[in-house]
């Protein structure tokens, strides 16, 4: 082959790896997306429940629906995490490439730096109920640890995941008189904050998450089959909340906050 075949023959190379790659990043799993979009909804449902109870206009009563619901919703959505995990490391290897640290670390900063504004926020507005390592703080964490788990096998994540959260059991049963290990679960006397994810048992349901994702997906393929709803208007719609999840959660609260107040539910003491 002359030098023109050659550098005719790599260009289609590089065309056809390039589409391959922009067709892997392309493709999405809608029943992750929509399953998602459902979680993101209930739990913004949750908050609003959760909100009127801190503003004293609804007694939620621990064990009841709403505080049962709350923490199947919470599960629900890191489980989903997991998922999500091993669907974005294998989409990388199935565009070619060589999945790499910095990408969960710069992920996981990411979200993290979003849940130190929200314990800005909550600091300045309830003071009291302050989030110092709410949801966002912890999906932050478990993105960048998931590294230590996202190449095992689903046995070790499966089993990795329910020490983690029997140790959570234990951890809640003793109280301690430091807050330096509050983010691993370890509670110190006199704790109150509006919303808490430590890693211990919460990271035990990602690796859980991602246990499940090894089972049903390989490859960036699915190991089942499933009907296409991807075109139906009502996954679409829970399908686009998936993918906006954390814009979504970011902006709920001061919309619900507005929203009540709009409607007199309650007063802000700051207007």
């Amino acid at each position: 082959m002359n030098r023109r075949g050659k550098q005719s023959a790599g260009n289609e190379e590089f065309k056809f790896g390039s589409a391959l790659i922009n067709c892997v990043e392309a493709k999405r799993f809608w029943e992750v997306d929509s399953l998602r979009g459902i979680a993101i909804t209930l739990m913004v449902a949750s908050n609003a429940v959760t909100d009127l109870r801190l503003l004293g206009v609804w007694k939620l009563v621990q064990g009841d629906f709403w505080w049962w619901f709350a923490r199947a919703v919470a599960t629900a959505f890191v489980f989903l995490v997991g998922i999500s995990l091993v669907l974005s490391f294998d989409r990388i290897k199935a565009a070619g490439g060589k999945p790499a640290f910095e990408k969960f670390l710069k992920r996981g900063a990411r979200v993290f730096s979003w849940g130190l504004l929200i314990t800005a926020g909550t600091w300045f507005f309830i003071p009291h109920f302050t989030i110092v390592f709410g949801i966002l703080h912890f999906i932050g964490v478990a993105v960048i640890l998931a590294w230590l788990f996202i190449k095992q096998g689903p046995r070790l994540n499966a089993v990795a995941g329910l020490i983690a959260i029997a140790l959570g059991f234990w951890f809640r049963s003793f109280r301690v008189d430091f807050p330096w290990l509050l983010w691993v679960g370890l509670i110190p006397q006199e704790f109150y904050t509006a919303d808490y994810f430590p890693l211990i048992p919460w990271f035990g349901v990602v690796l859980i998450g991602i246990a499940f994702g090894k089972r049903l997906y390989t490859n960036y393929k699915r190991n089942f089959s499933l009907p296409d709803f991807s075109q139906k208007i009502g996954i679409k719609v829970l399908a686009f909340l998936g993918k906006h999840s954390l814009f979504i959660y970011m902006v709920h609260q001061p919309v619900l906050l507005a929203g009540f107040w709009l409607a007199g539910v309650i007063e802000l003491p700051w207007i």
